[in-house]
């Protein structure tokens, strides 16, 4: 890729890791056939702990040293984590696929609107009207009322909550912590909570291939996560960042190809509705980070104008 320049190689990075996690996914669904949620959890998250762990050794990364504030954040966002894991996977185990995961594209316009409620930065009018469009697209995913709703919808929304409050909590720690370390930190306390859950109900058998399934799956995961880290260092935010939306084209060909499922025009619209208001909302966003670069010193803090 010596040839490629750093926005081409993060956009490729992008997509490799929606993949990656999309993959993920759908190893995940497939091992839920013959697991409950919490068993699939507790041995993903084995595999998980254990490669994400050897990567943190061999980074030097295993043991940080983290103020008193550093470990309440962590613990935060994993309780965030955790959260969006148990509510992503029963809408994920009950629901096509690509709707999961349209109805997670929303996580952008989410997080503003978080991060302008909670931590007080500025969010223009245009980018108001762009969460409001793009959260009438995720009705229409959803679709209320209709013959097409399934109640884990709601779940998938409730995941999305859950991820606002890791990703605000991820925006306040500290630098020096290393990415490894939160990511491993990460993965140890969904395997606890799966291994509690599962250590007071009676354990199902799970088959030999249910297993390859599920040390493939947290094999993937891992590959979204690096690919992931690798696009941050790479190309410009907001150039790569619309390229998670990839993700969805994954999603679509997988729930066809593997599960048989075709999602109706309304849930096409919508999600066609989330991408466009969320690449949107990138684009203003990177324009603000701009103009505040652009500002004198004494104008303000940089990547609070509003847009």
């Amino acid at each position: 890729m010596g040839s490629l320049s750093d926005n081409a190689q993060g956009a490729i990075f992008m997509m490799v890791s929606m993949a990656g996690f999309v993959i993920n996914d759908t190893l995940m669904k497939l091992a839920a056939a013959e697991a409950s949620l919490f068993q699939v959890m507790l041995l993903r998250g084995l595999v998980a702990t254990g490669l994400l762990g050897l990567l943190a050794w061999r980074r030097g990364a295993l043991w940080p040293r983290l103020d008193r504030a550093g470990r309440r954040l962590i613990g935060l966002r994993v309780c965030g984590e955790i959260g969006a894991t148990t509510c992503y996977l029963t809408a994920l185990f009950h629901m096509p696929i690509a709707n999961a995961t349209a109805i997670l594209q929303s996580l952008p316009l989410a997080v503003t609107l978080g991060a302008a409620l909670v931590l007080g930065e500025t969010v223009g009018r245009r980018r108001y009207i762009a969460i409001a469009i793009g959260f009438a697209g995720v009705l229409g995913i959803v679709q209320p009322g209709s013959e097409g709703f399934t109640g884990y919808s709601l779940w998938a929304l409730g995941a999305v909550g859950f991820m606002v409050v890791r990703d605000l909590t991820t925006r306040r720690l500290g630098r020096e912590i290393p990415s490894i370390f939160v990511a491993l930190t990460t993965a140890v306390g969904i395997t606890i909570v799966g291994g509690l859950v599962c250590a007071f109900r009676p354990w199902q058998p799970v088959p030999g291939p249910t297993l390859v399934l599920l040390g493939a799956a947290a094999f993937f995961l891992v590959v979204g996560y690096l690919f992931n880290v690798m696009t941050m260092r790479k190309g410009e935010i907001g150039f790569v960042s619309p390229f998670r939306y990839t993700i969805l084209i994954w999603a679509i060909v997988l729930g066809i190809v593997v599960f048989g499922e075709v999602p109706n025009p309304m849930a096409f619209a919508g999600a066609a509705v989330v991408v466009m208001t969320g690449v949107y909302t990138f684009y203003r966003e990177r324009m603000a980070a701009r103009r505040a670069l652009r500002l004198p010193a004494t104008s303000g803090a940089p990547g609070r104008s509003g847009a």
